[in-house]
């Protein structure tokens, strides 16, 4: 298996996009029309931002699409000085056999507010000749001014049918052997990022191994979501102790993160109330202890402490 299974099977045009079947549909007018006003894609990370616009970018640019494109991660290079040099000077060039430029801005929402402002200057003055596609994962941290002057288009994650209908395509191409209980494990820890799919498979199916439920486990290093709602359950029928050993054999055996152990905990309290298996006031009362051991986590308390404390909430 060569290369990165990400990049061999990324798609090039809007049709191979997958699950933004609605996003697809409006940009594709844009193409018709051959003109598109300044876009930005918002989302979280692997959903298909960054593919969408350089599918975009190629389908409307044509064969001269690289003459005309300019492609900067904001994260690299978020300063003024970008906008000043890098941006400005590439918009003043005239655009070569295509009607306009392009400028793809990538991780848009971590440039300070001074570029930010340099770049509202820049939009406004090279309306004609070059229009721009901001990505971010949140549109929040963009100055108002920009946001009015884009078209706005919100990536949800990728559904787990779409994502599954992905990875079967793979295996067929790459010759991949799997279990569907594999692949829906995979779908189940990517939580609708496409990319962590296509990476968590190909780790998986490395030296010609077989893809299956177990294989998926040991990758990822999570808990196992029946051996999460086990522990959850004894906490709520008031076996502390059972759900405590839960606990210690998923933290320290399976060698499960404090983080990825309470959004695992996160996903199986929200799936009983949408199941109608839990009272929407039980549900208030613990998201509200779930966000507070999720914040004293991150900032630093020892997470088996943290967690174990977590489940004298549920009794």
């Amino acid at each position: 298996m060569s290369g990165p299974l990400v990049e061999k099977y990324r798609p090039q045009t809007l049709d191979d996009i997958v699950g933004q079947k609605s996003i697809i549909k409006r940009l594709q007018k844009y193409v018709g029309e051959k003109s598109m006003p300044n876009l930005m894609f918002t989302g979280p990370a692997g959903v298909g931002k960054t593919t969408t616009a350089i599918a975009l970018v190629k389908t409307i640019l044509g064969d001269y699409w690289r003459q005309n494109f300019l492609e900067l991660n904001a994260s690299d290079a978020r300063g003024i000085e970008t906008v000043r040099n890098n941006i400005k000077n590439f918009c003043r060039l005239k655009p070569v056999n295509a009607p306009f430029r392009i400028i793809f801005l990538d991780e848009v929402d971590n440039m300070t507010k001074d570029a930010q402002h340099a770049l509202r200057r820049e939009m406004e003055m090279y309306t004609k000749t070059a229009s721009f596609i901001l990505s971010c994962n949140y549109s929040s941290k963009i100055i108002d001014p920009i946001q009015s002057r884009c078209a706005i288009f919100r990536f949800a994650p990728i559904n787990g049918e779409s994502m599954i209908k992905r990875l079967k395509y793979i295996c067929k191409h790459q010759k991949i052997k799997y279990e569907d209980e594999g692949l829906e494990n995979i779908v189940y820890f990517a939580e609708g990022d496409m990319r962590k799919a296509i990476n968590i498979l190909q780790s998986c199916a490395s030296e010609g191994e077989k893809v299956t439920e177990e294989s998926v486990y040991e990758v990822v290093s999570k808990a196992r979501p029946q051996d999460v709602n086990l522990m959850i359950t004894s906490a709520l029928s008031g076996d502390f102790m059972k759900a405590r050993d839960l606990l210690k054999e998923t933290m320290i055996i399976q060698g499960t993160s404090g983080e990825d152990m309470i959004t695992q905990i996160y996903t199986d309290v929200s799936k009983r109330v949408y199941d109608g298996k839990m009272n929407s006031d039980i549900y208030i009362e613990l998201i509200d202890a779930i966000a507070d051991c999720d914040f004293r986590i991150r900032e630093g308390a020892n997470p088996r402490i943290q967690l174990e404390a977590l489940l004298t909430k549920f009794l």
